[in-house]
């Protein structure tokens, strides 16, 4: 009864967070972390134990491998250069700030121990930016920039990491070596990620030329993939975080060649489902050990919230110290970087600044901290975790929250900028559609799919005269239009809606007839929904 019990509460929390996020329109990592941390103060709740490695596993492939899956893979090319600055260097001098702080801050923490709490903390998290960015008007090159830097930085924090261990067990460090297992770190990772995903794709094809394929058997095989890269990628010592991300870009970006409609929108329900319970899993769960951490730190715990504010206050300075001469400096020395395009404003470049939120790998990486290094108790552990929580709640909630304000204090909301590149690429696709449909009215001279043809044909060229009307027009009124075209499309909708259910209660529709016509209008619905 005991795991049942965790499970239930566990479920309750996260469906009252959840509702609550909503009610307060703040992104659902801000609520699980708060509510994680109230959690620390609420009695008779079990404390589970999970082990550190089997939280590793299940929490940063699949999330790494899904903001993988949904990265622009075009931005992340053309701004390549800025990630890799942030993702790297940015990483390591995260890092060794961070170190030299914990260690004058804390004597008791060694050097080794203080740059593992800085590889740690020094990502910031994809996921964590990604559910703020949704809510927020930001420019598109920065999300592109943050977002390839949030999947790049967690392979540099986690093998600093994984230097940092080996080095507080064996008590010596070589550059040298660690520079060049790096490379081979990161380069073997990825060759496994691309080997995993085409793998999987060929699976994936020889079981639909079998005729055996469906949108179900779709999904569960990719549910494997971040797990069928990242394994493999650290039993051969390699990065398995960027074995993940690379078998979601390429499955990305190959799945439009051999997965049907219906798997893209089970597979998308289903991952969106997943993340959202292994943040909430994450989050919840540390609340829930809270209470013996503060047991552990007792008589010192508002010294150590203080030593845990000033590592915080860390991460954010050198963040900006970092992100304005990694952006402008670069330009000065190199004329095709300046031929790129031009040079982004002190505005932008405020805002890529204050976007180092972290998150769920932070959280993930110090809860998987071994409790023994060698024969003897892993040193300062419980203090790491609490340092670790600091910096999420500081920087989750703290730049999370004021996140928003900032950009409409600086004016680079990009609002009014996104609707009209989205509605002139549904023209194109609408025009490409005519063009096969004129084609078959060339080939038929009559008969039903002629007849067909012209019907659908009219019905695709009133849909573009309407687009070009929203282009036409002025935002404001444009928008209008927009809301009143989608009100009435969806009056229409629960019309035919009701329709169904007033045959299905008669008993003159069958339940799986039933089913498949409401599959047909909820699929309307989320189109008109998005």
């Amino acid at each position: 009864m005991g795991q049942a019990s965790v499970l239930v509460t566990f479920l309750c929390a996260v469906v009252l967070l959840a509702v609550l996020a909503k009610r307060l329109r703040v992104p659902y990592p801000i609520a699980f972390v708060v509510g994680g941390i109230g959690l620390a103060f609420t009695r008779h709740l079990p404390r589970p134990h999970v082990e550190p490695d089997l939280i590793m596993l299940l929490v940063v492939p699949p999330l790494l491998y899904s903001a993988a899956w949904a990265t622009d893979w075009v931005e992340l090319r053309r701004n390549a250069g800025a990630i890799t600055l942030h993702a790297v260097g940015l990483v390591i001098v995260t890092m060794a700030a961070v170190a030299v702080v914990v260690h004058a801050a804390v004597p008791d923490f060694g050097w080794p121990i203080a740059f593992t709490l800085g590889a740690i903390v020094s990502p910031p998290d994809a996921v964590a930016s990604e559910a703020i960015f949704e809510r927020l008007a930001i420019p598109r090159r920065i999300a592109a920039i943050v977002g390839g830097e949030c999947l790049v930085n967690d392979a540099t924090a986690l093998v600093l990491y994984r230097f940092a261990l080996a080095a507080a067990v064996t008590g010596a460090f070589s550059l040298a070596h660690a520079s060049v297992s790096f490379v081979v770190v990161a380069v073997g990772g990825t060759l496994v990620g691309v080997a995993a995903a085409l793998l999987l794709e060929a699976v994936l094809r020889f079981i639909v030329r079998r005729g055996l394929g469906d949108a179900t058997i779709a999904s569960v095989v990719f549910l494997i993939a971040p797990f069928a890269a990242y394994l493999p990628a650290e039993a051969m010592r390699f990065s398995g975080v960027l074995a993940a991300v690379a078998a979601g870009l390429v499955l990305s970006r190959r799945s439009t060649k051999f997965i049907d409609a219906e798997t893209r929108v089970l597979g998308s329900s289903v991952w969106r489902l997943l993340t959202f319970i292994l943040n909430a899993f994450a989050f919840l769960l540390i609340g829930l050990q809270l209470p013996s951490i503060f047991e552990a730190l007792e008589p010192h715990v508002r010294d150590y919230a203080l030593d845990g504010l000033l590592v915080s206050a860390t991460v954010i300075l050198v963040r900006i110290a970092w992100i304005f001469p990694a952006t402008y400096l670069p330009r000065l020395f190199s004329r095709r970087m300046r031929e790129r395009g031009p040079l982004p404003s002190w505005r932008q470049v405020a805002v890529l600044s204050w976007s180092g939120m972290r998150g769920i790998i932070s959280l993930a990486i110090a809860l998987a901290l071994p409790y023994t290094l060698g024969n003897e108790p892993f040193p300062q552990r419980t203090l790491t975790i609490f340092f670790t929580c600091c910096v999420i709640f500081v920087t989750l909630v703290f730049q999370g929250m004021t996140l928003g304000p900032l950009i409409e204090w600086l004016g680079v909301s990009e609002t009014s900028k996104t609707r009209r590149p989205e509605t002139q690429l549904r023209i194109r696709a609408l025009q490409a559609g005519i063009a096969k449909l004129q084609q078959v009215q060339s080939e038929h001279k009559g008969g039903l799919e002629l007849e067909v043809a012209a019907r659908i044909l009219q019905e695709y060229e009133q849909r573009i005269e309407l687009l070009r009307g929203r282009v036409a027009k002025d935002a404001p009124e444009a928008a209008v239009e927009s809301r009143v075209e989608r009100r009435l499309q969806k009056e229409a909708l629960a019309a035919e809606r009701q329709a169904i259910l007033d045959l299905r209660r008669a008993g003159k529709v069958p339940d799986e007839i039933y089913r498949s016509l409401e599959h047909d209008l909820d699929l309307a619905n989320l189109r008109l929904s998005s």
